[in-house]
């Protein structure tokens, strides 16, 4: 091996970094996700009471 080679340490080998930013970027998604999930619950149960119920005709009705 020529002995102008350079070692790369296995600091500068990495590919990125783990520690507290991954985390936060990870527990901000989760919390962005649950409030999202919220949201669209909520949305739904609007929209439950808002529409109007349909009842099947009676059997015995004489007029049909």
């Amino acid at each position: 091996m020529p002995e102008t080679e350079r070692k790369t340490t296995p600091e500068e080998a990495r590919q990125g970094r783990r520690g507290f930013p991954v985390l936060m970027v990870l527990v901000c998604g989760l919390l962005l996700a649950a409030v999202v999930w919220w949201g669209v619950e909520v949305y739904g149960l609007m929209l439950d009471d808002q529409q109007a119920i349909e009842l099947p005709a009676a059997q015995d009705d004489p007029t049909g």
